[in-house]
């Protein structure tokens, strides 16, 4: 009997063994199995590619996605695409330069994010006094652009005791040479100086004077919309009242729960705005899968929205925000479009001369 049940016993540890080996083998060609789709993409989303949880449910589709990261502008002019799947900038006139020039059929825009003036309850007061802030998070370009245009000073704005700073009334920006970021305030602000989408020579040469200041005027700016955002987290209102984002960004650190934004911080919403629009432009059929999934996929839906973007289905984005109290729109009516992507450039190059 003793020699029955050490043989039973060693069977059933032989067993054991096998489907271990078995399984490991099975994961280890699963994983093998996937077919790999190689992607550019604007610098905003990397964190969003590298979840695992968006891995996982991208291998659940046989898919590996590995991405670099680039500028939006970079990747329309001076990225060699040959490389990869798919092209993914945060900006729809660079998406639609690269599909004229990839001679691309379709493009898909699985999220968005509209930008925003991230500040301080101080400043939003004070603001709010000028009538600049109107109630909603309402920002006024062209109120503010009035301020501008007049040099104001923080110091000098009427009974200001909470932010008497010797600088310029000035939203901080990245570097229109380098930034999707500062391309879309360019689009923005060019809109309002013009009084509505700029599209000829003339405007262009109208409203450069008028919107080239809000940038050089800033001295130093850094090339990545993370790096003035970082400032704001960190440093606080001394160093940056108020700084242009993605909504996005800031919803993104109220989710993750990390402490980042504390009690006074709040957001602002421009009126106009524009929408950053993620635009995936497919290079090749497995491109095309990637942004079909994107747009189409309930788990990478979500996923999307824990990053703080709005989603081609709303329900997602919605849930999120309603999950951790962010107190954003549920919907942004005032928004306007880009110029096209020749006349961006154009303005952008005029403006980066100057530096």
């Amino acid at each position: 009997m003793k020699r029955l049940g050490g043989t039973a016993l060693a069977v059933v540890l032989l067993v054991g063994v096998v489907f271990a080996v078995v399984r490991g083998r099975s994961d280890e060609t699963s994983s093998t199995d996937l077919r790999t789709v190689r992607g550019v993409i604007g610098s905003e989303k990397l964190a969003f590619f590298a979840d695992q949880r968006v891995r996982d449910a991208f291998a659940r589709h046989g898919l590996a996605v590995e991405v670099d990261p680039a500028g939006s502008r970079q990747i329309a002019t001076t990225v060699e695409l040959d490389r990869y799947d798919f092209a993914f900038p945060s900006s729809a006139p660079a998406a639609e330069r690269i599909q004229q020039t990839r001679k691309a059929a379709r493009t898909y825009a699985p999220f968005s994010s509209p930008m925003v003036i991230a500040t301080f309850d101080p400043i939003v007061k004070l603001l709010a006094d000028q009538g600049v802030v109107r109630p909603g998070q309402v920002f006024d370009v062209a109120k503010y652009l009035e301020l501008t245009a007049a040099g104001t000073r923080w110091d000098q704005l009427p009974n200001n005791t909470d932010f008497p700073a010797r600088k310029n009334v000035l939203v901080t920006t990245t570097d229109p040479r380098d930034s999707n970021s500062a391309a879309m305030y360019l689009a923005i602000t060019s809109f309002v100086a013009n009084g509505g989408v700029v599209a000829s020579p003339e405007a262009e040469a109208k409203v450069l004077p008028a919107v080239g200041k809000l940038f050089l005027e800033q001295g130093y700016t850094q090339s990545s919309t993370d790096g003035p955002f970082e400032d704001y987290l960190s440093a606080g209102m001394g160093k940056t009242p108020m700084v242009l984002a993605y909504e996005a960004q800031f919803v993104d650190r109220v989710v993750r729960g990390d402490s980042t934004i504390r009690p006074g911080m709040t957001l602002l919403y421009p009126a106009p705005t524009v929408l950053s629009k993620h635009t995936l432009v497919p290079l090749k059929p497995s491109g095309d899968q990637v942004g079909e999934l994107l747009t189409t996929d309930a788990e990478l839906g979500r996923l999307a929205a824990t990053f703080g973007f709005r989603t081609a289905d709303p329900r997602y984005f919605d849930e999120v925000v309603k999950e951790h109290g962010v107190s954003v729109p549920a919907t942004v009516v005032d928004v306007v479009e880009p110029p096209s992507y020749e006349t961006l450039e154009r303005m952008l190059e005029a403006i980066a001369k100057q530096y």
